[in-house]
């Protein structure tokens, strides 16, 4: 299916790039979460008029992202969990919990946009996660996790 993007997209395009994608990424993905319309020729005479709006509103983001990204930059989040002696966790942390945390001290993220490398953390110490706030917009995070015992 032939569509045009509305807003970058990580490996596939930026804005107002016209791709060719599976029909099922186009009607369940991005059409929904609004980042791309059918390239028919009145979506592409309708997205050329609305191309200066969309470019503005997609720096704005950028914009936000950033500032977002230089505040959360080097941040320590502590999460303490149950762990045994030899400081394995009882369960692990996920991004889930690291989302929540973050969210608690005020900055808005979601689990979708912690990238943890090697999955969940399952000991305790320091562990580096990178957090995306946007496509270009990547903070580095240490998460230190501290061990109850039980």
């Amino acid at each position: 299916m032939q569509i045009i993007l509305l807003e970058k997209v990580v490996n596939l395009g930026n804005l107002g790039d016209i791709v060719k994608v599976k029909d099922g990424y186009a009607r369940n993905y991005l059409i929904p979460n609004k980042q791309a319309r059918r390239a028919t020729k009145d979506a592409i005479a309708e997205f050329e008029v609305r191309r200066a709006e969309l470019e503005k509103v997609a720096a704005e983001k950028l914009a936000a992202a950033q500032a977002l990204g230089e505040k959360m930059a080097g941040l320590t989040v502590q999460i303490s969990q149950k762990a045994g002696v030899d400081g394995r966790l009882f369960g692990s942390v996920t991004n889930a919990d690291i989302a929540g945390t973050l969210t608690k001290q005020g900055f808005a993220v979601e689990k979708a946009q912690v990238r943890m490398p090697e999955g969940p953390l399952k000991m305790v110490g320091d562990h580096p996660v990178q957090v995306s706030l946007h496509t270009d917009v990547h903070v580095d995070v240490t998460v230190s996790v501290l061990g109850e015992h039980v």
